[in-house]
Order: structure tokens, then C-alpha cells, then sequence
């Protein structure tokens, strides 16, 4: 393990485990929620260093995890990459002003989820 955390937001079984084993490969340790109140739950306990946070989730969506997770002084810092498989003209902008650091639409490239990764965990 290179010590850092990611926490993974997403409510579909098989893509976690896509997540979890392309981290795993990179030696992160990683954390999972599968809806937004389990991730809020968590954060309450742990801080990670990267959040991978679905848009369309059950209960809370992404967006509004990430607004909430700007307002929290103790988590505002951490960088949130935002994933989604329903990508519309314009989510990109609407992830960025809910304060996502980056976005990348599902399916995506393993190397290009990477190097999204390592740009802010290896800053």
C-alpha cells in the first residue's frame, strides 16, 4: 500500500468492484459507500486523501454530497473526482460549480481514471 485512501461513492455492485480492483492494482487502500448518507457516515470517521464520487446515486446525489462535503472545513480540502454514466452536455460544468476537482464519464479508460488519480494524490 502507498498509504493513501480513496473513498469510492457508487451504488452499482459491479462497478465498485471494478474501482476496488483497478485501486487495488495501484496499490491504494480504498473505502466504499454505496449511497450518499453511508458516505456522509463515513467521512464522519475517516478522512480520506481522493473521494470517486457517482452523480446519480440513491438518497443524496453526488452533487449534493460534494456541496456539503465544501462546507465541512475539516473535508473541503480533499479532492473529489466525479464519475458518472449518464454524461449530458453540461454535467461537466455542473460537477465543477458543486466543487468535483475533475470529472470523467462512464466507461472509462483504467489509464486515463489513473492519471486523474495520481494528479492530485501525487501533488
Amino acid at each position: 500500500m502507498n498509504g493513501k485512501l480513496i473513498l469510492h461513492v457508487e451504488d452499482n455492485q459491479y462497478n465498485r468492484k471494478i474501482i476496488r480492483d483497478l485501486l487495488a492494482k495501484n496499490c491504494y487502500e480504498i473505502v466504499e459507500a454505496h449511497n450518499g448518507e453511508a458516505a456522509l457516515d463515513l467521512l464522519a470517521r475517516r478522512r480520506p486523501d481522493l473521494i470517486l464520487m457517482d452523480i446519480q446515486l440513491p438518497k443524496l446525489s453526488g452533487l449534493e454530497i460534494t456541496r456539503r462535503i465544501r462546507t465541512d472545513p475539516a473535508l473541503a480540502q480533499i479532492p473529489v473526482i466525479a464519475i458518472t454514466s449518464f454524461a449530458l452536455s453540461g454535467d461537466d460544468r455542473l460537477a465543477l460549480e458543486a466543487g468535483c476537482n475533475a470529472y470523467i464519464s462512464k466507461p472509462f479508460r483504467p489509464r486515463e481514471l489513473m492519471a486523474i488519480i495520481r494528479r492530485f494524490l501525487d501533488s
